[in-house]
């Protein structure tokens, strides 16, 4: 579940905003003046930094969890469906389901460092940067 609340609000589609090949006729009051001007998304400033920094956690999350949960999958699946294959002898004389098994440890492991190594690289320079953002906008602000 994404914490992004954007998805949750498409944009609402405002007739007669749109370019069109003849002019809209005028009406008699300007009709600009008694609605609020929309300003455009900028894709740039702090609400950028934002929204690279959600990417990133998104990201983030995804894959550590599909490897860590994907490995969990892929180890129920042969139990369920390839039984033969998980009584097999594997190295060190261990029945390959349970080989597989105790490579989950090891899995899941890598995953939480892949997370940890992630983050100290990408995701926490970008909450560094919104931190000292919106630290200077205070500082910017009248009291």
């Amino acid at each position: 579940m994404s914490s992004d609340s954007s998805e949750l609000y498409p944009l609402q589609h405002r007739p007669g905003r749109h370019a069109s090949p003849t002019p809209a006729p005028r009406s008699p009051t300007p009709e600009i003046s008694r609605r609020q001007v929309v300003r455009a998304r900028s894709w740039t400033g702090p609400h950028r930094d934002l929204r690279l920094l959600r990417r990133a956690c998104r990201w983030q999350r995804r894959v550590a969890t599909f490897a860590a949960l994907g490995y969990f999958a892929v180890f129920l699946t042969l139990t369920v469906e390839v039984p033969s294959v998980m009584a097999r002898p594997a190295p060190g004389g261990l029945p390959a389901g349970l080989f597989l098994a105790l490579v989950q440890l090891p899995v899941t492991w890598l995953a939480v460092v892949f997370y940890e190594t992630t983050a100290r690289r990408f995701v926490d320079p970008l909450a560094r940067r919104v931190r000292r953002q919106s630290a200077q906008a205070r500082e910017g602000e009248p009291s």
